[in-house]
């Protein structure tokens, strides 16, 4: 393959990546128009379109490239911080913010108590109209809180999170925070393309509201004392940094649900790894699942729980699928 074809392949595998989708397009797109900002300043403060035409035309293509460097370098220093980041949105806040904290929990509590109310039935022959509406908010209540005494953090994504956590694997006795990083790299392909579509989909949300927001902050006293309609600029950033988060929290009801269906279709799969043996029954699989998270959560010891070595599966022989019957597609 030739140089400019891997430099092609390599552009490309780029772009197509997690990395770029998440962390460096949205942070070269917020560096890309506060820089323009900062070359359209005149010197009595105001914004000149043209200035900042004139000043990026006359750059050479080297710095050019340095520029784009340099944003994908401070793409790759924040890409750590990605988690901390969605954290920061949960609500999981610095005891400085304990205040602001404890308003945002009342407002939830206000909320989910809405909910609850509205998912109650109230009379003893409701209308289908009224079970429609009573099924809806019971729907939304269980995806969008966590049940109690489960505590509610002070941001709807938090909250949103915080019930697909306290849910996804409850039936079986697992708690899908201690199981997830035992239980992820099992996952079928399937299943596991819609958990990270899902979570890419939860990150890319988180990253663009805070990139939004940020640049719509930092932009204000770029465009203060200018004329026209710049200062109220910042406004174009700030309403799809709430647009965004507000798909942050749609995008975690869905991941929620993803996680939800991993347990339900892979849980198996764990304790065949671990050498355990399959419970008998629900209530045998409730206990064993309880037991395995003391186990990792605490390290209360395994006792009394046997191992079954299982001689590995051998592949099976190839045989030829019947012919389909006329107008047959197949399994869909």
């Amino acid at each position: 393959m030739s140089a400019p074809a891997q430099l092609a392949t390599g552009v490309t595998r780029l772009t197509a990546s997690r990395f770029a989708l998440v962390g460096y397009l949205p942070t070269y797109a917020a560096l890309a128009y506060l820089g323009a900002l900062l070359a359209a300043r005149a010197p009595g403060g105001g914004i000149e379109v043209s200035r900042a035409v004139s000043r990026l035309h006359g750059l050479s293509g080297a710095a050019l490239a340095g520029l784009a460097l340099g944003a994908l370098l401070v793409a790759v220093l924040l890409h750590p911080l990605q988690t901390p980041l969605v954290r920061l949105l949960e609500g999981y806040w610095p005891r400085p913010a304990r205040p602001a904290a404890r308003l945002g929990a009342t407002v939830q509590e206000r909320a989910r108590d809405r909910l609850a109310r509205a998912a109650t039935v109230t009379t003893a022959d409701p209308s289908e109209a009224e079970r429609q509406r009573i099924l809806a908010a019971a729907w939304q209540l269980a995806r969008s809180f966590p049940p109690p005494p489960v505590p509610l953090l002070p941001t709807a994504l938090g909250n949103t999170l915080r019930a697909a956590e306290a849910t996804a694997g409850a039936a079986y006795g697992a708690d899908a925070v201690v199981w997830w990083p035992r239980l992820h790299p099992l996952l079928g392909d399937r299943v596991r393309a819609v958990v990270d579509d899902r979570r890419d989909q939860l990150d890319l949300a988180c990253r663009l509201s805070v990139t939004a927001g940020a640049t719509g902050l930092l932009s204000v006293p770029l465009v203060l004392g200018a004329d026209g309609w710049w200062p109220a600029s910042p406004a174009a950033f700030l309403l799809p940094a709430w647009v965004a988060y507000r798909a942050a929290v749609a995008a975690a009801r869905g991941y929620g649900e993803a996680l939800s269906a991993a347990f339900d279709l892979h849980r198996f799969d764990l304790l065949t790894a671990l050498h355990l043996p399959l419970p008998a029954d629900p209530d045998a699989e409730r206990v064993l699942g309880r037991r395995l998270t003391r186990f990792w959560a605490q390290g209360v010891p395994l006792t009394a729980l046997p191992y079954e070595h299982r001689p590995e599966r051998e592949p099976a022989p190839h045989t030829a699928a019947p012919p389909a019957a006329p107008g047959d597609d197949g399994p869909r």
